[in-house]
């Protein structure tokens, strides 16, 4: 498919941050602001480890310190860009064996999932949503709305995965994920899309993603709603707030998760 979307994709474009119009759900206005698949590549590798440092209860981010799928997609739930973590020949050579490759999907589920249920008054994370889902939650149900479009999700040659003609781009591929690695990006007070991140645990995967959108200076959230961090509460199978997550393997500590955690 060629689109405005593929076509910016492939240059790197080099802009200061700037005021959105009214009219802030294209990919073009993404790009002209530096959120290109250049910019996004480099501020992922750059918070990511090389991979192969398996269960180092050092790794800067918690988790297992696998390699990282990320999506960005625009204010209205269109992919712009899809980006991984590999990096030099030793592990670019095969996406689909040197990464988790269900999770570039997941990526893109996540990413849909922050930008939806976000906005100028109340930004709520991936990982907000999972007490929330379940019997007896306030949001029971919502995993099931908002179906990923599996036609669209699928298609396309596993070599494009994760370069700047990633299939996903430019398709609007929906869903709903529940667990940690979808935030929703704010410029001057305005949600203007959102990026999702997956392949390693999702307590992980939100710490990355919440040091990415840092990094992009991003993270302006509403006042009211700036509590999009991870919440783990869950004492006995309920989560007070009602919007808790599970901890995880090699759960990141308050040391290293980037203020992205509030921890019991």
């Amino acid at each position: 498919m060629t689109n405005i979307c593929r076509i910016a994709g492939a240059f790197v474009v080099v802009a200061g941050l700037a005021p959105f119009g009214a009219q802030a759900d294209t990919c073009a206005q993404l790009f002209r602001v530096g959120l290109n698949h250049a910019t996004l590549k480099s501020t992922l590798v750059g918070v990511v480890p090389t991979p192969g440092q398996t269960l180092d209860p050092g790794l800067p981010n918690g988790g297992l310190g696998f390699p990282m799928w990320l999506t960005l997609v625009d204010g209205s739930g269109v992919v712009c860009t899809v980006v991984n973590s590999l990096t030099g020949t030793a592990h670019n050579s095969d996406n689909t064996a040197d990464i988790w490759l269900g999770s570039r999907v997941i990526s893109a589920q996540k990413a849909n999932t922050a930008n939806a249920f976000s906005n100028g008054l109340l930004a709520l994370s991936t990982a907000n949503l999972y007490s929330a889902v379940q019997p007896g939650g306030s949001l029971f149900g919502l995993q099931h709305s908002n179906p990923v479009d599996a036609v669209e999700a699928y298609q396309g040659g596993a070599a494009t995965f994760g370069s700047s003609n990633d299939p996903l781009i430019g398709i609007r591929i929906g869903g709903v994920n529940v667990f940690g690695g979808g935030l929703a990006l704010y410029s001057a007070g305005k949600k203007i899309g959102a990026i999702g991140v997956s392949g390693d645990t999702s307590c992980t995967d939100h710490v990355v993603a919440w040091k990415v959108r840092a990094a992009l200076k991003l993270d302006g959230v509403p006042p009211f709603g700036g509590f999009d961090h991870m919440i783990q509460d869950i004492s006995g199978g309920a989560s007070p707030t009602g919007f808790g997550h599970p901890t995880c393997l090699n759960n990141p500590t308050a040391a290293n998760d980037g203020g992205s955690i509030l921890h019991p």
